[in-house]
């Protein structure tokens, strides 16, 4: 799996931060870099969606280039950056999918499911990503900094590294708070607690 920091890091920080001040031609440039990054995470959330699912791997990444071009006015730091929003943008329009599913759905419940399946990358299919994003909604709470540290590793496939180049924290705090955070969501998705 290739690491963030892998394909011309300070060229894509190059490309947003001119984005960022207003060049359009930036953009057209920085989509080619970012293309195959934003693919495999978006085909690592899509691993996790039921058989059938409505939305595509490319459906996914086309949303989520929609949704960036209108972050225009996002404070782009560098490409970690850029791909820990996309991965938090990708979350969203799968969650969104998921409650618009729910709500056509007559007499729906939710599944339940412990962060020990959800977390079982590629091995299971995750079913239920309303009740992880409520549960990481509950933790960001409690502690934003380990809510996101979840959202990056899990849902972006960032590194320990990576997740502390975003955070502006050492990866010692990164493995710390994942440990953490996963204690907490396993707790809290074991109670049955909602927000």
């Amino acid at each position: 799996m290739p690491s963030i920091e892998n394909s011309g890091s300070a060229e894509v920080t190059k490309f947003l931060l001119a984005w960022r001040a207003g060049d359009a031609v930036a953009l057209e440039r920085l989509i080619p870099l970012v293309h195959a990054e934003l693919r495999r995470i978006a085909h690592r959330f899509m691993r996790k969606e039921r058989a059938g699912h409505s939305l595509q791997t490319s459906a996914l990444v086309n949303e989520a280039y929609l949704r960036l071009i209108d972050a225009a006015n996002v404070n782009w730091q560098n490409r970690a950056h850029f791909f820990a929003i996309s991965a938090n943008l990708m979350r969203r329009i799968l969650v969104d999918s998921a409650r618009e599913r729910q709500a056509r759905k007559r007499g729906g419940s939710v599944r339940q499911v412990t962060l020990d399946e959800a977390l079982v990358a590629g091995e299971e299919k995750l079913t239920d990503l309303v009740v992880l994003d409520q549960a990481l909604n509950a933790l960001a709470e409690v502690d934003e900094r380990k809510s996101k540290v979840v959202e990056l590793r899990f849902f972006g496939g960032l590194t320990e590294e990576e997740i502390a180049e975003v955070l502006q924290v050492s990866p010692e705090t990164v493995r710390r708070d994942w440990r953490l955070a996963k204690a907490w969501l396993l707790h809290f998705l074991g109670s049955g607690s909602k927000t």
